[in-house]
């Protein structure tokens, strides 16, 4: 991808959260283990698919209170400490990914104000930045309460460029899901990012219909490198084609 493509330089960052900043399934899957184990019952992949039903959320506890009834455990305090362990656990699983902080720290050094877009309630996006230390390098977070929309809606990214004041082509957006990340950014007119690490489902060379791919967050700062020297190239021109006095 060209940065004349758009002919214009990169103000503005927006980036998703689970599993773009920390691996928010491992943690899950921790969680699980540790409730299967407590409640003698049931497999940890077994617990983990009740997360991924459409009609409960990858974020409801309910899910976990399914799953026990499900197998037998109807007991109120075992249903109220494995909901309590569910939480518990799983944020204590959560730590960055390798060079997260660094990166984030360079862009906002360099200028670039950061907007986070997360499908989490405030309540939990907030626990989680502030377990990872990150909470403090982002300008704006909106979560599912800022819009009440989902991604892929584009609404939450909507409300994220204005709060940052940028028009979508001047703005990078970094994510791991091309269809909840990548699809209604690139459709918006931003600079699209393919956090492939973050991506359970990618293949090698995946770029998951983004401009951009990478496996690891700062390659974030060479793609924007490369952007910024592109748009200097555009707007200078060369010496040689100057007139001479």
């Amino acid at each position: 991808m060209s940065a004349t493509t758009y002919g214009n330089r990169v103000r503005a960052v927006i980036l998703d959260m689970d599993n773009t900043l920390f691996d928010l399934v491992e943690a899950k899957y921790a969680a699980c283990m540790a409730i299967t184990r407590e409640a003698g019952c049931g497999k940890a992949e077994d617990l983990f698919s009740y997360f991924l039903r459409k009609e409960k959320g990858f974020e409801d506890p309910q899910n976990v209170r399914d799953f026990l009834e499900d197998h037998g455990m109807t007991d109120p305090d075992l249903i109220s400490r494995c909901t309590r362990m569910y939480r518990e656990v799983k944020l204590a699983r959560i730590h960055p990914y390798p060079g997260v902080q660094k990166t984030l720290g360079a862009l906002r050094e360099q200028g670039y104000p950061l907007a986070l877009v997360t499908d989490a309630h405030r309540p939990e996006a907030v626990s989680r930045l502030e377990k990872t230390d990150l909470i403090g390098l982002f300008d704006h977070i909106v979560t599912h309460e800022a819009t009440w929309q989902k991604k892929p809606s584009p609404v939450p990214f909507q409300y994220a460029l204005k709060l940052l004041g940028v028009p979508p082509r001047e703005v990078i957006a970094v994510g791991d899901s091309p269809r909840r990340d990548i699809a209604p950014c690139r459709q918006m007119g931003m600079i699209t990012v393919y956090a492939r690490y973050g991506d359970r489902f990618s293949r090698r060379g995946d770029s998951g219909g983004a401009h951009f791919a990478i496996d690891s967050l700062g390659q974030v700062l060479p793609i924007i490198d490369s952007i910024r020297i592109q748009e200097m190239e555009q707007g200078y021109p060369c010496a040689a084609d100057s007139r001479l006095p």
